[in-house]
């Protein structure tokens, strides 16, 4: 029993485009369906949805039925956190927020096990390690860890290029909903300046040699992003696909119904 390879990763660095989609359900059932959908990584968003380690337990295990790869973000760049993530067996994690070269070191630090880093030892206790079970873990686990990291603000911007000269950061997502907030375009991602930031610090990334990632729901704006540069792309997110297809329903059956109309198709599925 040998460390589980990390697909994603070895795609980002082979230059491979990779598609994802959001999870906010905090569900495996949901989770699961998903990653059979034929997208390449899922995100289980520990930030703003209300995930817990025993919902993203069950939700990586419920992808790992799947031919889909998990990537978690967390809800901060704890240390103490990002052991429990790794230790409940999440090989790619992306952390939010992150604004200076220091705040990267840290976290790349948090990733390693001494003498590179300070991660915490406790094998028999964590299922990454299949509870002291899979050999060559401590070997191997580094080069199968893909850390991305965050950026969303006007001052993680200023300091990309410290941020990305820090060895062990795989890739660099830009966040849109918070740098159009720190730009003075609160809840307008999509506005010039906004888009043009973004576009530029994608190009940035690339040309440091690392991943660029966005999450972006226009395919307009998602194919002009993805000329710009980046590489890992997700393109919907779970609560929005839901309430979005659940309203066209009722919206097409109220708009479309008439009295004494014949029902059409058996409703079987």
């Amino acid at each position: 029993m040998r460390t589980p390879h990390n697909p994603f990763k070895q795609a980002l660095q082979e230059g491979r485009r990779q598609y994802g989609f959001w999870l906010g359900l905090c569900n495996p059932l949901s989770a699961e369906l998903l990653g059979l959908c034929g997208y390449d990584w899922l995100l289980i968003d520990a930030e703003h949805a209300p995930n817990d380690l025993r919902s993203v337990h069950a939700q990586l295990l419920a992808i790992g039925n799947t031919p889909s790869h998990p990537v978690v973000r967390l809800v901060e760049g704890d240390t103490a956190l990002i052991k429990q993530m790794l230790d409940l067996g999440a090989q790619s994690l992306l952390i939010p927020m992150v604004e200076t070269a220091d705040q990267a070191r840290a976290l790349v630090a948090a990733t390693r096990y001494p003498p590179k880093g300070v991660r915490g030892v406790g094998t028999a206790l964590a299922r990454a390690a299949g509870w002291n079970q899979v050999q060559g873990y401590f070997a191997d686990a580094e080069n199968e860890l893909c850390l991305l990291l965050q950026v969303e603000s006007v001052r993680a911007l200023e300091n990309l290029k410290d941020i990305l000269a820090v060895d062990g950061v795989d890739g660099v997502f830009v966040g849109p909903a918070d740098l159009a907030a720190s730009m003075g375009h609160l809840g307008n991602p999509a506005h010039t300046d906004v888009v043009n930031a973004v576009e530029t610090a994608l190009k940035t990334i690339r040309a440091a040699g690392k991943s660029a990632g966005i999450l972006v729901t226009s395919k307009a704006l998602a194919q002009h992003y993805e000329q710009a540069g980046a590489q890992f792309v997700a393109l919907g997110v779970d609560t929005l696909a839901l309430a979005q297809q659940a309203k066209n329903t009722l919206d097409n059956h109220i708009g479309e119904a008439k009295p004494g109309s014949a029902p059409q198709g058996n409703g079987a599925y």
